[in-house]
């Protein structure tokens, strides 16, 4: 197999033992295309959505100040939903495990996830990969795991749930590779669509803030044949360009300041979950059915629910509307000055069942799950 990992500073700012980087560098392809060129492409029928790039977000000063103060009001959550997922794998899948995170959203909470391990006296290698809604998982670099690690101690890793498009592709794509387990453990699952999460609350991890500038000044992945060949891993590109910028580490270290203060709170929590009834429900499928119906929507990959979801309609799709939900707009600030830069009406419904839902508009694009 010709290909090879990536790891910083060549690759990503993230330190080089925190992550392995299982893409193949496109830096030097011109792959970014403006937003409504790129939907349309997608509507109709000419490309799909990884086959190139939204052009990165460049946050103008009130929304840099936004994320700060998410930063330091929602720091110590993630850090008690990282927390709690790490005791609870501890609890369900033992404690010699191999972190995948799914790129691009996943890569920092699988280096939080090794770093509150570390603290338990624990090793967790971890390496990130590509999934791509509608063409499956990388499988050359399934095939890297399996290489080095028994595919039994592997967990996927990913930031949040929407409605469960990658879980569902996650699970599909792992049928053809023997000894995974394709159970995606994840920090927040409010769709209910997998058995290992740190909660299941609908809240705002900054990390889903920013693209790049908070993900190791990495793109997220690119599935391109004319530049994946068939003994590749998916690519992306590096942002080196963006360092002032950047942001990754400084949220780590933000989240990580409050590990000592959830400890004893996060391991209590993950023995109650790993003694209930986790068995995902799928009710967030049904809830973006509902949502769908009512806004006279035909494709579900047009509604986005939830908090992470929604902020990435507005940083890198053609957003229509945005549904509130009225007891939780005052967490939401990042979403409501998104939506007034690119002027998306902001519907408040009470009945909602995410904080949050952000819908493509129709007719130009059904793209990313």
């Amino acid at each position: 197999m010709s290909a090879v990992p990536l790891h910083g500073p060549a690759f990503g700012s993230y330190a080089p033992d925190e992550v392995s980087w299982l893409l193949t560098d496109l830096s030097h392809v011109d792959l970014e295309a403006p937003t409504e060129q790129r939907e349309a492409a997608v509507q109709s029928g000419r490309a799909h959505y990884a086959e190139s790039l939204p052009v990165e977000y460049r946050p103008g000063p009130a929304y840099a100040a936004l994320f700060e103060r998410a930063l330091v009001e929602h720091g110590p959550g993630v850090a008690h939903a990282v927390a709690t997922l790490a005791h609870l794998l501890v609890e369900v899948r033992g404690r010699d495990l191999v972190l995948a995170s799914l790129a691009r959203a996943g890569t920092p909470v699988g280096v939080l996830l090794r770093r509150y391990a570390a603290r338990l006296g624990l090793d967790w290698p971890h390496h990130t990969l590509s999934i791509v809604r509608g063409r499956g998982i990388d499988g050359v670099a399934l095939e890297h795991l399996a290489t080095h690690h028994d595919p039994a101690r592997v967990v996927f890793v990913d930031g949040w749930t929407g409605k469960g498009a990658i879980t569902r592709e996650l699970t599909a794509a792992i049928g053809a590779h023997p000894g995974f387990d394709p159970r995606v453990a994840v920090l927040a699952d409010p769709g209910s669509c997998t058995e290992l999460f740190g909660t299941r609350d609908d809240f705002l991890i900054p990390s889903a803030c920013l693209n790049s500038t908070v993900s190791g000044l990495v793109s997220r992945t690119v599935l391109n044949d004319e530049l994946i060949g068939p003994g590749d891993f998916h690519g992306a590109k590096f942002y080196a360009e963006l360092a002032d910028e950047d942001v990754s580490g400084r949220y780590l270290d933000a989240v990580g300041a409050s590990f000592d203060d959830v400890a004893d709170s996060a391991r209590e929590a993950a023995r109650r979950l790993a003694a209930s009834d986790r068995t995902p429900t799928w009710s967030g499928w049904r809830s973006v059915e509902a949502v769908a119906a009512a806004h006279g929507i035909d494709d579900l990959n047009l509604v986005k629910p939830g908090v992470g979801e929604t902020t990435r309609v507005l940083l890198r799709r053609v957003p229509w509307r945005v549904l509130v939900r009225p007891d939780r707009r005052a967490h939401l600030g990042h979403v409501l000055e998104l939506a007034a830069e690119r002027g998306v009406p902001v519907v408040e419904v009470d009945d909602l069942a995410y904080s949050c839902v952000g819908i493509i508009r129709p007719g130009v694009g059904a793209g990313e799950g």
